[in-house]
């Protein structure tokens, strides 16, 4: 569920970028095409729009390495750091983000890591959640993990994960 408060001007969730997502419905991060199914019931966490998929929507399940594509475009090497991993993306092109539609994926009671990395492409912390039942007590608590990851001055952005499956949820940049 996602509440429609605003996330704080300095903690903006970034789905992953239209020209990468072209690129990954052509061949993934793991070199392979894309596969696409129509979502039967919906409910999957799209990471081009940072909304869950429709019953009926075309979907893709790609593999995505986040920290790959930042350090690439960083020039730095985030050595054993570099993972991929599964994400939900649509099929074909999106609106993207709703503005405004607060925190993504902000589940209630749902489990989420904060992984913080440095300018390096490195590591630099993590923070486990779980977030309130209350809808807007989920949104504050989310806000409150991604202040402090970022009060630490050597973190240059955040990954947020579900800790269920490890997945890669959105990134957050430094403001």
């Amino acid at each position: 569920m996602t509440t429609t408060s605003e996330a704080p001007a300095a903690y903006r969730p970034a789905p992953i970028p239209p020209a990468v997502l072209a690129q990954l419905r052509e061949a993934d991060d793991a070199g392979r095409p894309a596969r696409t199914v129509a979502d039967g019931e919906g409910g999957a966490p799209l990471r081009c729009c940072l909304r869950r998929s429709r019953a009926g929507e075309r979907i893709a399940l790609v593999s995505y390495a986040p920290l790959r594509r930042w350090a690439a475009a960083a020039g730095v090497d985030p050595g054993a750091y570099d993972e991929q991993g599964p994400v939900f993306v649509h099929a074909g092109e999106c609106a993207g983000p709703v503005p405004g539609s607060g925190y993504p994926f902000a589940e209630t009671a749902a489990l989420r890591a904060f992984r913080r990395y440095d300018t390096g492409g490195r590591i630099a912390g993590d923070a486990a959640l779980r977030l309130p039942e209350d809808p807007a007590e989920a949104e504050a608590a989310t806000a409150r993990a991604l202040a402090a990851a970022f009060a630490a001055p050597e973190v240059a952005f955040v990954h947020v994960r579900a800790v269920e499956y490890g997945c890669f949820l959105y990134e957050v940049r430094r403001p």
